[in-house]
């Protein structure tokens, strides 16, 4: 199969286009997908640096890549909710890192894939599942938020700043997004109620005219000065904090009696199936920065790194 690689650890130089790179095995719990799309996310390039070797195992050559959407070609003997056909979707991180998404073939269990969303093309559905997953785990699980409350999402314009201002406002939440000014228009057009411009000199003061009774959540997805100064705008006793960037400073939070949590996002094929009835309803949608075809992951990895993306950038795989 076609896929793009790494023999060792470094920057985009390594990354090479193999067209004889072994297929991936067949388990009997597992799916064989041919991927017709990629997500392309920040974690690859950390993937491809070394940077998450203290968190998995990596077996070289690596493949790249945790997103994909495609067809299943084949399935394991154990597999019943999957066959040779069906259109599907996920999030493909495994126990340790080897066989990802940027190639014509990719595996994974079947307790975490789930059909892809009818309403979105494959590029669409590719840059779902770990942008998804992490802004609907942050705010469901993590913040707990609630209809009615106000929530700060710092970095609202980004792949998952994107799916989670949406899931916010689908959930009757008032959203504070978090951006710049030239995204601004964008964030709004998603649903937030207000966009604060995280360069300006009164960022600050722009979060308390927006909330003026205060956060009950603030979502951390960028990292930056400005979630950690409206922790004094948190709600005391109420207020949430949740980051994904790196476990937030607990003592600011605990002075307020508010809640620090750190998330880090699971593969769930139910949340799958959660995001696609909302893409399917119309709750949801997939705004795609960019596509690139597969050998020129390296420019598409580029982007995610270099120019903060608006949304999703994906890579076309097959046909």
């Amino acid at each position: 199969m076609r896929a793009i690689l790494i023999d060792d650890f470094g920057g985009r130089d390594r990354m090479r286009l193999a067209d004889d790179a072994a297929d991936p095995l067949v388990g009997p719990d597992t799916v064989l997908v041919r991927v017709r799309a990629a997500g392309v996310n920040p974690v690859d390039h950390l993937i491809r640096e070394g940077a998450l070797t203290s968190y998995y195992p990596h077996v070289l050559p690596i493949v790249l890549g945790w997103d994909a959407a495609g067809v299943v070609e084949a399935v394991g003997p154990a597999v019943t909710a999957f066959a040779p056909g069906d259109e599907v979707y996920g999030y493909f991180r495994k126990d340790f890192v080897r066989d990802g998404t940027y190639a014509e073939l990719t595996n994974m269990r079947d307790t975490a894939l789930a059909r892809k969303p009818a309403t979105l093309s494959f590029e669409e559905a590719a840059g779902v599942p770990l942008a998804g997953l992490t802004a609907l785990q942050t705010l469901r699980d993590a913040l707990e938020l609630q209809r009615g409350e106000t929530i700060l999402i710092v970095g609202a314009s980004g792949g998952v700043g994107s799916f989670a201002v949406q899931i916010a406002k689908a959930g009757g939440a008032r959203v504070i997004g978090v951006a710049s000014a030239r995204n601004a228009d964008y964030v709004r057009e998603l649903g937030a109620d207000a966009v604060v411009d995280y360069a300006a000199p009164d960022a600050l003061d722009a979060v308390r005219d927006a909330a003026p009774d205060g956060l009950e959540a603030i979502a951390d997805l960028s990292g930056g000065e400005l979630a950690t100064q409206a922790i004094e705008l948190l709600i005391p006793g109420r207020g949430r904090l949740a980051s994904i960037i790196a476990p937030p400073d607990p003592a600011p939070l605990e002075a307020r009696g508010c809640a620090a949590r750190y998330l880090f996002v699971r593969p769930d094929a139910e949340d799958l199936r959660t995001l696609a009835a909302m893409a399917d309803a119309g709750e949801l949608r997939v705004h795609l920065d960019a596509v690139f075809a597969l050998d020129e992951a390296a420019d598409a990895l580029a982007r995610v790194e270099e120019g903060h993306p608006r949304g999703k950038v994906v890579l076309r795989v097959g046909q």
